[in-house]
């Protein structure tokens, strides 16, 4: 019996060993997630960005997929390009109600799957620059960010539904026209136009921060695109630039068994936000972005009046950060260039939130405490921010940290109040903190969005 129990207990240490040892990061993997940290260094801090989805498509007025979801064939699609004028399109409008919100970056779709180019490609007549007084739109928008101070990134479809080379797979428009699926489909005409039109944008249009591309699924991933290549071209021309994670399928907000990706810097959940950080399966946190629509559409839609609340979209930039993450925030200008008006507003009132806690944003990650019932937690260094976002019965206790330095509401500076112990509450590891005093008695919030409590642990 002793030698089978030594037996079993060989097995077990050296299965242990084996399990430690694939769980061991190699020394090249450190350095490249080392390097990828460090180049995400900037998009980390500053966490909140502007998607903006805007195309012929805003005159269907049914959001970025009609062509695709109504299975309308290039010649019906056309009525919705010839229409589309955007005579009051106003970059500089648009860079400033993105700043005012508190937002530090932009990415404009430059090319979305139905193919029409908002930028001056020379590769295509398939562009607004032809009917729009030769005037570049991308360039504009690009110009009118950077002139505010915000970093800059272009979103571009790797999948076409015009190009004439790009087979009726997916979710083409013509997926089910038999006909058309006889035609003869050149897969490398259609990397070389895609790749060409990357070139262009990387090449031409000065210093970009971002490139996001959109999408892959099934077979066509990663070197289906020829996506190593594609990347090597982009990072010639633009050596600091962020890529994100979709020149292959996008994991969303699955957890576990990942690893940094060689073509891309971040991931991409999609109208959702994990359950916790994304980490590889070393544990180490990985660069993430939740993009996210004001309504339910990404490009306009004229009857989705869904719109979520200032508060929702408060929380919902709070709960990124609190897990190391970005909150990429999506506006959908109309037909004639302008975001509309709910959108507008929605986006002061984040602004307005954003002008008296932005610090509780800017720079700040996940805390190591646990999720508090009444709201969460992001932290800076050794200054930990509760952000108090549902009414409590008296004050909170920031279970946990013992004894910290000088407690503020970060909105004002002003001293809150603090207390180790509560009616023989002496348990170790209690800290209360209320708006007012006595801390156990109950008090209005000062915000009632989320009002963010600032402590400086010791």
């Amino acid at each position: 019996m002793k030698k089978i129990h030594c037996f079993i207990f060989l097995l077990l240490f050296l299965s242990l060993a084996v399990l430690t040892a694939q769980e061991t990061p190699t020394p090249a993997y450190t350095d490249t997630y080392n390097k990828l940290m460090q180049r995400t260094g900037w998009w980390r801090y500053d966490r909140f960005g502007m998607f903006i989805h805007f195309g012929a498509y805003a005159v269907a007025a049914r959001g970025e997929w009609v062509k695709s979801n109504e299975e309308l064939s290039t010649e019906q699609y056309q009525q919705y390009v010839d229409a589309f004028n955007p005579v009051d399109f106003d970059a500089a409008a648009w860079a400033k109600t993105a700043k005012a919100a508190g937002m530090k970056y932009a990415v404009l779709t430059a090319k979305h799957h139905d193919g029409f180019c908002m930028f001056d490609s020379k590769l295509t007549d398939y562009k607004l620059s032809k009917q729009f007084n030769g005037r570049d739109l991308v360039r504009e928008f690009l110009d009118a960010f950077r002139a505010e101070g915000l970093k800059v990134g272009l979103y571009y479809s790797i999948i076409d539904w015009h190009h004439p080379d790009y087979p009726n797979v997916g979710n083409h428009p013509q997926r089910n026209d038999k006909e058309y699926g006889k035609r003869n489909f050149n897969w490398d005409n259609y990397l070389k136009y895609m790749h060409g039109q990357v070139e262009e944008l990387v090449r031409d249009y000065g210093k970009l921060d971002i490139m996001w591309f959109d999408y892959s699924f099934d077979e066509y991933s990663g070197e289906k695109w020829k996506a190593k290549e594609l990347l090597e071209m982009v990072h010639k021309y633009q050596p600091d630039i962020l890529v994100d994670n979709r020149l292959t399928i996008n994991e969303g907000t699955k957890t576990g068994g990942r690893m940094i990706s060689v073509y891309g810097d971040f991931e991409t959940p999609e109208q959702g936000i994990p359950d916790e950080g994304l980490l590889d399966k070393y544990g180490n946190p990985i660069p993430w972005e939740t993009c996210l629509t004001l309504n339910n559409n990404w490009g306009y839609y004229e009857a989705d009046k869904n719109w979520k609340s200032p508060e929702l979209i408060i929380h919902s930039l709070v709960n990124c950060v609190s897990k190391n993450g970005n909150l990429l925030l999506n506006v959908g200008p109309n037909a004639r260039g302008m975001i509309p008006d709910e959108s507008i507003r929605i986006l002061k009132e984040v602004g307005r939130w954003m002008d008296k806690n932005s610090g509780s944003i800017y720079g700040c990650g996940a805390s190591k405490l646990a999720k508090p019932d009444w709201g969460r937690y992001t932290q800076n260094g050794n200054i930990l921010f509760a952000h108090w976002m549902y009414p409590t019965v008296g004050h909170i206790n920031i279970k946990g940290i013992g004894e910290a330095g000088s407690v503020y509401l970060l909105s004002s500076g002003a001293e809150l109040p603090k207390e180790k112990a509560w009616w023989g509450n002496n348990e170790q590891g209690n800290f209360f903190v209320n708006v007012n005093s006595p801390t156990y008695m109950t008090f209005e919030l000062p915000d009632p969005h989320d009002t963010v409590v600032e402590i400086h642990l010791k």
